[in-house]
């Protein structure tokens, strides 16, 4: 008796869960295409859903124990939905609806920080690796910081430290150079004003015997000032020779060959633009024509 109250038991609830079913409403499917959407709640609703289907891979993906393909195949459904939500959210937009882009989650490392980087792995635009993931072989690579490489200097950075202190035109602003070369400067003043006056000294006893015409001895070193300066005498007067042949030479330059003026030439420069004009457009056969009309009439032009 147990027994058949449990099976008519068994046969009221399934009756009672059908008829439950028959007055539910068919369970909508989400549109495949957002901008087939034209409702505002509709479109968040189904934003709503694809959130909490990437909310229970993400948590599923984080179990390192379900190996490479898995984990794989894993994130690129939730790239997959990233990419759908991301259409939703932008029909949500064009239906007059909050930007939820504004407040995105950015992508970050095994340590945490925000990686800029759009596209590190190549994979397509935007492409996000997430839980156990990120530590498969070939991605942990992507988020390596790579080593920084001494960058080479260019011409442009190397002379852009140059500044006056390079033409050493700041090295007496700290006064040591003048304490140093200072002595030096007026030890060489000094000799060379000495050597200057010895020098004139001989220089007019040298002139003041040769005017008188007395026989006077003069010292090698009177002989050598007194050649020193005809030499230089003469040199000038070469020097002055010279520029005056150059300058004879150009005043008597002559062309032996007659050049054309300005008017001679545009009419040569128009010549050739006809030629050419008539030689684009006119046939051989109808030029010659022409030259022997010319020919016959005795026309030059």
């Amino acid at each position: 008796m147990a027994r058949n109250e449990e099976k008519a038991q068994s046969m009221l609830n399934r009756f009672i869960t059908m008829k439950a079913e028959e007055k539910k409403k068919p369970k909508e499917r989400r549109p495949f295409l957002a901008s087939e959407c034209r409702d505002l709640s509709e479109a968040d609703k189904w934003r709503q859903q694809i959130m909490r289907e990437i909310g229970r891979k993400v948590a599923e993906i984080q179990n390192e124990g379900l190996g490479e393909h898995r984990l794989r195949d894993l994130n690129d459904e939730i790239n997959k939905l990233i990419r759908e939500k991301l259409h939703w959210e932008r029909r949500i937009v064009e239906l007059g609806g909050p930007n939820y882009q504004k407040h995105s989650a950015k992508m970050t490392d095994l340590d945490g920080n925000i990686v800029d980087v759009p596209n590190p792995s190549g994979r397509g635009p935007g492409y996000r690796y997430f839980g156990a993931a990120k530590k498969l072989p070939g991605v942990r690579e992507l988020f390596e910081k790579p080593p920084e490489l001494r960058k080479r200097r260019t011409r442009y950075d190397i002379y852009k430290r140059i500044d006056a202190s390079y033409y050493g035109y700041r090295d007496e602003e700290d006064g040591v150079l003048g304490r140093v070369e200072g002595p030096a400067e007026e030890a060489m003043r000094r000799a060379a004003a000495e050597e200057w006056r010895r020098l004139d000294e001989v220089r007019r006893e040298a002139k003041k015997g040769v005017k008188s015409g007395e026989v006077a001895e003069v010292t090698a070193v009177a002989r050598e000032v007194l050649r020193e300066e005809e030499e230089d005498v003469v040199e000038e007067e070469r020097a002055r020779e010279r520029e005056r042949e150059v300058e004879k030479e150009m005043r008597e330059f002559v062309v032996h060959v007659p050049l054309p003026d300005e008017k001679e030439i545009e009419r040569r420069v128009l010549e050739k633009k006809k030629m050419d004009l008539l030689s684009k457009y006119v046939s051989e056969g109808l030029l010659e024509e022409q030259s022997e009309a010319k020919d016959m009439l005795n026309i030059q032009r």
